[in-house]
């Protein structure tokens, strides 16, 4: 069977700096989940003594503390800072400039309106920069019920497709006098999802790598779902089925920004090994 990968997978800078910063901080706690992959959390563990801890009450005065690349709530952000914490910001940067954006525009008098997950942590974090109104809508009918200011600003959680942030762009255009629109999804997160889209229109099975909680390889299944309907996602070689790859020639292989290669590998290595029916 030929596999072949998308020309943009895994990592991305932000990951990748989080990482680095982790290998290089032993003995210390990430604040929540480094990084969207249990497995990769757990080499961090086992190599470096990089614990988790959910909750800030069970962190020690003085102790190190990590932020986490999604980054936290201003608020919890502050009581790491008055427990006396040393305290190591892992925030991906492309998540600390919207951050900026809602407290800049929120203090000009701006709505804001943040296009996202409101459950997941990036958006936990960018909403509670806002000294004002704030809302999060991943459709325009949420919006619709709501007495919006004249004017907005608007952005979107860093691993969102750009056509449906345009959707709801074009709504507010047409709702409020003054838009503001801010580009904040991640570079990483267009190069991946257009090579995943390019492999998938080839490809007559997909396999996508990455933590089931992840926001953008939950991205890159649905765009490789829409083309190629034998596509899987999976977190690691032990979910791959034999009868996935039957009868199948091409399988694709894309991952998300939070995968390391050394789980990709692991995964090549087992299909390359698969015994399938032709």
């Amino acid at each position: 069977m030929k596999i072949e990968l998308a020309e943009s997978l895994g990592f991305c800078f932000g990951v990748k700096r989080a990482i680095k910063i982790a290998e290089e901080s032993k003995d210390a706690h990430t604040y929540g989940p480094l990084i969207h992959n249990s497995l990769e959390n757990e080499r961090l563990r086992k190599d470096f003594n990089v614990g988790l801890v959910e909750n800030i009450e069970d962190l020690k005065s003085h102790s190190k503390v990590i932020i986490r690349t999604h980054g936290i709530e201003k608020k919890n952000l502050a009581r790491l800072h008055e427990k006396d914490m040393e305290v190591i910001d892992a925030t991906c940067p492309y998540v600390t400039k919207p951050q900026q954006i809602v407290e800049d525009m929120s203090k000009e008098g701006y709505d804001i309106v943040i296009f996202g997950d409101e459950e997941h942590p990036e958006i936990k974090g960018v909403k509670s920069y806002s000294t004002g109104n704030v809302y999060v809508a991943l459709e325009s009918s949420k919006l619709d019920n709501i007495a919006l200011k004249e004017r907005v600003a608007i952005i979107a959680q860093t691993t969102r497709r750009e056509e449906e942030y345009e959707t709801l762009v074009s709504y507010l255009m047409r709702r409020v006098r003054e838009v503001r629109v801010f580009n904040t999804i991640c570079n990483a997160t267009f190069e991946n999802q257009d090579a995943a889209n390019e492999l998938s229109m080839r490809a007559d099975v997909m396999v996508v790598i990455g933590g089931k909680n992840s926001s953008n390889t939950k991205q890159l299944f649905r765009i490789c779902e829409q083309n190629c309907k034998s596509s899987y996602l999976i977190e690691s070689s032990a979910e791959l089925e034999p009868k996935w790859f039957e009868s199948k020639t091409f399988c694709g292989i894309s991952a998300g920004a939070s995968t390391p290669d050394w789980v990709i590998s692991e995964i090549i290595e087992k299909i390359e090994n698969l015994k399938v029916k032709k």
